[in-house]
This record gives C-alpha cells, sequence and structure tokens, in this order.
C-alpha cells in the first residue's frame, strides 16, 4: 500500500508518499510560497532534489504534486492508481476528533466549527483535504488530529482553574500539540525497552521551534505541556512559554498593543528570540553564548530550566519512570541542551552519561545515561510522517474489511 502524507500550511504543503509494505519513504518535498511571489515546489527522491514552479492555491500545489510524483522521467509512480490513501495533518481536534478518521461531509462541517481554536492551522489543513479529494475522487482522505494522543488526558490535568460553566460553553481547556510525535515515540520507547506500550512510563521531551514535553503512563498522555494553544509551556524558538496571563495588560499597556497584538508578541517576538535578541535558532544562539554574550547564555538557561521543571513535576505524576527521552530537531541534535536539562536531576533517578551525550550520532537511537541511571535516557528520533501513514493505513483498512463484510 502507497500513502501520501499532506501537512497543509496557509501558504505551504508539506508532502511525503510512503511505501507501507516496507514503511519507506519514496519521495518527499515541499510547495513553498503559495499563493505568494516567486512560489516553489522542492521534490527530493533517491537522494535527488528538484526544483519546479510553484502554485497559486492548494488546488494547483496539490495537482503538481501528483504530476512530478508521476513523470515518466522522475517520478516515483507509474500512475495515480497506485496511491491508496493520502492522510492529512490537522493540529486542532478539540473536544470532537479523539482519534483519526476517514473524510466525509460530516467530519469536514464538524472540523469547521474548530477553527477558533487553530485558526492560522485548521483551515489549511481542510484546504489540503478538500484539494486531494478533488484530485483524487475515489482514494480515501484521513485526517490525523495533534492533539488526539492528548485525549486521554484526565480532566484533573486538562481543566484549568475558570469558571466551570465556561469550560462548558467555550470548551476551554488543554488541547496540547505534537500528538503523532509522542505517539510514535512512545511505541519506539516500548519496543527499545522490550515492553508492551500500555505497561511503559515515558517523559517525551519533542524540543525544537516549538517543543512540548509529555508525561505517559501505561502508554496513554495524562499530561503535556502545551495547552489550549502551543505557547503554554517550555521557552521556544519564538513562544515565551509559560506566562503570568497579567503580563498580556500590563505590558500591552505599555506597549500600545491590544490582545491580538500581544499574542502576535509572545508567539513570534519572545522566546529564544526575545531573550537572545540574536535568533529563534539554537544554532546561532548557542555560538553567541560560547563567545561570551550573556543574554544568548541566558537564553539557553531558562529553555533548559524550564524544561527541566516539567520533568520534575512529571517525574512526581507517573510515580515511576521507565525513560526520559529527547526527540525533535533541538532533542536529536542539542547535546548543550540536553546536558543543561539533566543536570542536577540525579537524586531523582536520572544520570547522564556526558560522554555518550556529547558523542551521539545523528538519526540512530542512543541511550545517554549511565549504568547507574535508575530511569534510562534516550535520544530517538522522531517521525510523525510515518506515525501518520501506518494511522491513515489502519483506517483504509478496516473500510475494506467493513466492505468485504458487507
Amino acid at each position: 500500500m502507497k500513502i501520501l502524507v499532506i501537512n497543509a500550511g496557509s501558504s505551504s504543503l508539506k508532502y511525503q508518499l510512503l511505501d507501507m509494505k516496507t514503511e519507506k519513504v519514496l519521495a518527499k518535498g515541499v510547495c513553498d510560497r503559495i499563493g505568494l511571489p516567486k512560489p516553489v515546489i522542492e521534490y527530493k527522491h533517491n537522494g535527488q532534489v528538484q526544483t519546479f514552479e510553484g502554485a497559486k492555491n492548494h488546488d494547483e500545489a496539490i495537482s503538481k504534486v501528483l504530476e512530478i510524483l508521476t513523470n515518466k522521467e522522475y517520478g516515483v509512480l507509474k500512475s495515480l492508481d497506485e496511491i491508496e490513501a493520502v492522510g492529512h495533518r490537522v493540529v486542532q481536534g478539540g473536544w470532537i476528533f479523539k482519534e483519526s478518521v476517514l473524510v466525509t461531509d460530516e467530519v469536514l462541517k464538524n472540523l469547521k466549527k474548530l477553527d477558533d481554536l487553530a485558526p492560522l492551522h485548521n483551515p489549511a489543513n481542510a484546504k489540503g483535504a478538500k484539494a486531494c479529494a478533488k484530485a483524487m475522487p475515489n482514494v480515501p482522505q484521513v485526517l490525523i488530529f495533534d492533539t488526539a494522543f492528548h485525549s486521554t488526558m484526565p480532566e484533573k490535568a486538562f481543566m484549568y482553574a475558570i469558571d466551570y460553566k465556561d469550560f462548558e460553553k467555550y470548551n476551554v481547556r488543554k488541547y496540547g500539540a505534537h500528538g503523532s510525535s509522542h505517539r510514535f515515540i512512545t511505541l519506539e520507547t516500548a519496543r527499545v525497552l522490550n515492553k508492551k506500550p500500555e505497561d511503559v512510563n515515558v517523559i517525551v521531551c519533542h524540543l525544537g521551534n516549538g517543543s512540548s514535553i509529555t508525561a505517559v503512563k501505561n502508554g496513554q498522555s495524562v499530561d503535556t505541556s502545551m495547552g489550549l494553544t502551543p505557547l503554554q509551556g517550555v521557552v521556544m524558538g519564538t513562544r515565551s512559554g509559560d506566562i503570568d496571563p497579567t503580563v498580556v495588560q500590563y505590558l500591552g499597556k505599555k506597549k500600545k498593543l491590544d490582545v491580538d497584538g500581544m499574542l502576535t508578541y509572545l508567539n513570534k517576538q519572545c522566546g529564544l528570540l526575545g531573550v537572545s535578541g540574536v535568533s529563534s535558532d539554537q544554532r546561532e544562539v548557542i555560538a553567541k553564548a560560547k563567545a561570551g554574550d550573556h543574554r544568548c547564555q541566558l537564553a539557553l538557561e531558562m529553555l533548559a530550566y524550564s524544561v527541566k521543571k516539567y520533568i520534575g513535576s512529571y517525574l512526581a505524576v507517573l510515580g515511576n519512570c521507565d525513560a526520559v527521552v529527547f526527540t525533535g530537531g533541538i532533542g536529536e541534535n542539542g547535546a548543550e541542551t540536553r546536558e543543561a536539562v539533566c543536570e542536577g536531576l540525579e537524586n531523582l533517578g536520572i544520570v547522564l552519561d556526558k560522554k555518550k551525550n556529547a558523542n551521539f550520532h545523528r538519526g540512530e537511537i542512543e541511550e545517554i545515561s549511565t549504568a547507574k541511571s535508575k530511569i534510562k535516557v534516550f535520544i530517538i528520533p522522531t517521525n510523525e510522517e510515518l506515525m501518520m501513514a501506518r494511522d491513515t493505513k489502519r483506517i483504509v483498512e478496516g473500510l475494506k474489511k467493513r466492505k468485504t463484510r458487507a
């Protein structure tokens, strides 16, 4: 079974084609600057990278991607008939979608109800699904929600201490994010530990430009750092993370910004970028910090400190923990960050092997804790697209079985 995975943004569309017999990536790329000047499509296959003229809208982007994939000269498909299903990433499933679903008119109608929770992402995600359905009307389309993995959180964890009537009326609560990544890492950790997923307790640290920490108990998410939106949680590339809500009022008055302006500020101008004054890219901040820049040093310390606090609190939530896992761009590649996060956690059972941590192999699963560490520490590369493809395959195969029985 060949599955196309789509991650549609407002002006971009990432795609990946997988052969699910081997779970091998056949081709991948991105349609960038959709609807903007100088749009471009990047196409990677067999170690080669090609670029093509981009698209003016999502329908055209999908059409061009399908043309590239089936091109006689450089395509990887003989025809579109080889694509048996398409999986679409959706940022927000809200209170409605607690697992991946097959796209129907009713599903798209319900998805529309969640636009207020993710106004920049969900409408774009829906555009991708509609564009694929238009181009491939007989191919099943599946929606995979970033929030679904966190639907197992207990009420005491996902609730905010606001008027309960407002929760009931407006569905204001913690939803989390990066669900496909956290789920993939949970399954991989169980495999590495030779345990069943339902028997594993793990703290997953997905660290990148956007970061989230999740406490997984018996294979299920019981708490996570991101909240109603991805702004809550640890210090991130441009996001402030946890902050006193009064800052919005106080700083808004000082800067003469309304609430929307302040949310843009907290999402786009804070975090590593805001504290360092240099960049949201950790590599650039590290380089400046090593050269003695105080603000860059402080930014890195704040990031690591915020992650450390979440790990400590989640150890208390879990009671016992098999492993702490680092993943994501920073989690997988940031040796300095991992060391700073784990420093001082020895009394809680986490002992990092600094030599292993510093000499890790990129793209590989690595155990970086010492033999004395009661809680293992791993680097495990995430693969959200594969998790999405697996979900898509499961749903489509279930659909085929139901049709066969009928």
